[in-house]
């Protein structure tokens, strides 16, 4: 899908494929990963020039419509990722490593806790894959997430005001959870600097600020791990962040969102739409809590 393809023809080819094999005139690999695997019933996706022009990335800016100017130099290779297990051994992945494990291609809400949301394919691994090929019965109770530090590059990081790196956490449950997803891939191309390059997380049913970009480092832990967003202002940004219509912000009612591209609002989904998949996880939590 190119820069300039319209998300309706996007669905249309997706609808033809299906008939075509259907039909017996195409064998079933013709569908990519995201069609065969990935159904979206009611889900829209989102116009990929929207998402590439949109981008909340502090390390450039905090205007999201410069962010993908100021990217567009960004350099993602080579690129490692150090993973730190229990027992503080330390392991590299370069990008070809991490696509050497079962890619996937998924369709998930993004929903960002600003109030604006949109419907982004991906292509990436499960996160569980690394982790279990690095520890197969994993302790440590949190995985902890550090995001490329290059003021030289990153022009945003030039600023003292903030804890840089970026850092998130997640506890190992949610890690290991098959939505969760380490992806180096949307709209079947690599994935646009402006948006994490060349590898980042993806969390759908948390806001958007768990899904941390440009990752660089894992670390397992004991402790949960303070976050920069919750380091910087605690009672905004807590360590779940699970998506709430409930419980407001202090500054954003989240009973509704506003989709990329579109005029009008929709109600925001407990979890983000995926409650079935994940509610489970918490049920000893208050789920009236933002945090």
């Amino acid at each position: 899908m190119n820069a300039t393809t319209d998300k309706t023809l996007y669905v249309k080819r997706r609808h033809l494929l299906k008939q075509a094999v259907a039909l017996g005139l195409l064998p079933s690999a013709a569908l990519s990963a995201k069609e065969a695997e990935s159904e979206t019933t009611g889900m829209e996706v989102s116009s990929k020039s929207h998402v590439l022009h949109y981008n909340n990335y502090y390390e450039f800016s905090t205007n999201k419509e410069a962010v993908a100017h100021l990217a567009k130099n960004f350099n993602v290779q080579p690129w490692q990722l150090e993973i730190v297990d229990g027992d503080q051994n330390k392991k590299q992945f370069s990008l070809k490593d991490i696509k050497s494990f079962t890619q996937h291609n998924r369709t998930y809400r993004l929903r960002c806790v600003e109030g604006w949301s949109a419907v982004i394919p991906w292509t990436g691994i499960q996160l569980r894959d690394l982790i279990l090929s690095i520890d197969s019965k994993p302790k440590a109770k949190y995985l902890k997430f550090e995001s490329v530090f290059r003021p030289t590059e990153m022009v945003g990081q030039r600023r003292e005001n903030f804890p840089w790196p970026y850092t998130e956490g997640l506890r190992m449950d949610e890690a290991l959870h098959p939505l969760t997803l380490l992806a180096f891939g949307m709209y079947d191309e690599e994935l646009a600097p402006q948006c994490g390059a060349p590898i980042r997380l993806v969390v759908p049913w948390k806001y958007g600020f768990k899904s941390l970009k440009a990752l660089t480092k894992i670390t397992f832990t004991d402790d949960q791990p303070a976050g920069s967003w919750s380091q910087i202002s605690p009672g905004e940004y807590g360590f779940y962040a699970n998506v709430n219509p409930n419980v407001p912000h202090p500054r954003w009612s989240q009973r509704k969102e506003l989709p990329l591209g579109q005029i009008r609002k929709i109600p925001t989904l407990p979890f983000n739409g995926y409650e079935k998949e994940v509610a489970s996880l918490y049920g000893d939590l208050d789920l009236r809590l933002y945090f």
